[in-house]
């Protein structure tokens, strides 16, 4: 059974879409269930100041993205970088274990797009 959050986070996604000019891009997939997620990040002054999702799975996999977007906005991009699995699903009230890997992809999504965005600021102090 999904909890309240879950199935209104599922009925009614926050951020979702894409930022063409995303100052970072995270994508993850898990080919044993077919989900897949792309975050988007727009960083201003150090903090989270855009992030979209787009996300292709189940009921959970949509929660956890809407989730881990809202926990990251506003955020520095050190804070944010430090949102895990399970804070993503406490943030929902829980998560059947089954679908635990669903928030896994959420939270590494975001990561991954963090680690863009923290690499193409190498590549511009070059």
């Amino acid at each position: 059974m999904y909890s309240d959050k879950v199935m209104d986070h599922f009925k009614n996604p926050r951020n979702v879409g894409e930022i063409g000019d995303a100052d970072g891009v995270g994508t993850v997939g898990n080919p044993v269930c077919g989900d897949m997620m792309t975050m988007y990040i727009k960083v201003k002054d150090g903090k989270i100041a855009d992030i979209k999702f787009k996300t292709y799975g189940c009921g959970a996999a949509i929660a956890t993205s809407s989730m881990t977007t809202e926990l990251a906005m506003g955020k520095t991009v050190e804070e944010a970088d430090k949102i895990t699995r399970q804070s993503v699903a406490n943030a929902l009230d829980g998560l059947p274990p089954v679908k635990m890997h669903c928030s896994n992809l959420a939270s590494d999504a975001l990561h991954e797009a963090i680690k863009d965005y923290k690499k193409k600021q190498e590549e511009k102090k070059k």
